[in-house]
């Protein structure tokens, strides 16, 4: 399952601008595509309907019965698609960052995401190697504690990719880091690559919408080819 740029299921944007450059990261992280999501809400004031009003007039005469209207209509808005994905899966994105970056990249893409109106509760992040900050904090605290906020499914969740209770979500954000410090410079290691390798279909698995790979593109390339 080769995750290619250039291949027609990978979605990558044009850069966007950035306040400040994410530490250990070489260029700006593409900005990802917020995938489908809630509809927002109607200015107030707004009618509830957005159906047009008829045009006034007398009433037309009655024609007797009318046949039943089409399954769809071409020339009529159709309602939003749940995010819940399509018989072809979830739609893909790859953000090209090193194994040093990747979780800033990861960070970077939530924030996005955020500000385009997905609800933190449909956001899953998991990572390759080293815990996500967020995920070594909470567990700090118990391991009870820890998942059950991921029941509680009212905020953004970090977890570590291989961790069997980990269930799925609209969106899967994968950040493809190392397992240390040493790693992020000679990330190659079989380790790391087995890890990959594992992560990668079961967060496809997980994602109902949206899944956005952070990571180098030829090394998760690479590695898929390897384990297909």
């Amino acid at each position: 399952m080769p995750l290619i740029p250039e291949e027609p299921q990978i979605h990558e944007s044009v850069p966007g601008p950035r306040a400040t450059p994410a530490a250990g990261r070489t260029a700006p992280t593409p900005r990802p595509v917020p995938g489908p999501g809630p509809r927002p809400a109607p200015p107030r004031g707004a009618p509830a309907s957005s159906a047009r009003p008829g045009k006034p007039g007398p009433a037309a005469p009655s024609r007797g019965p009318v046949p039943a209207p089409p399954v769809q209509r071409t020339d009529s808005p159709q309602p939003p698609v749940a995010p819940t994905g399509t018989a072809a899966g979830p739609q893909l994105q790859l953000i090209p960052a090193p194994a040093g970056g990747a979780v800033d990249a990861a960070d970077e893409a939530v924030d996005l995401l955020l500000d385009s109106g997905r609800p933190p509760g449909e956001i899953l992040v998991l990572t390759t190697g080293e815990n996500h900050p967020w995920a070594t904090h909470e567990l700090s605290f118990g391991a009870a504690s820890y998942w059950a906020q991921q029941d509680a499914a009212d905020d953004v969740f970090y977890a570590d990719a291989g961790a069997e209770r980990v269930t799925g979500r609209p969106v899967v954000v994968v950040a493809v880091n190392a397992v240390n410090a040493v790693n992020a410079v000679n990330d190659g290691n079989a380790a790391n690559d087995d890890a990959t390798a594992r992560a990668l279909p079961a967060a496809l698995a997980r994602a109902g919408a949206l899944l956005i790979v952070c990571g180098d593109p030829e090394r998760i390339n690479a590695v898929l080819g390897a384990h297909a």
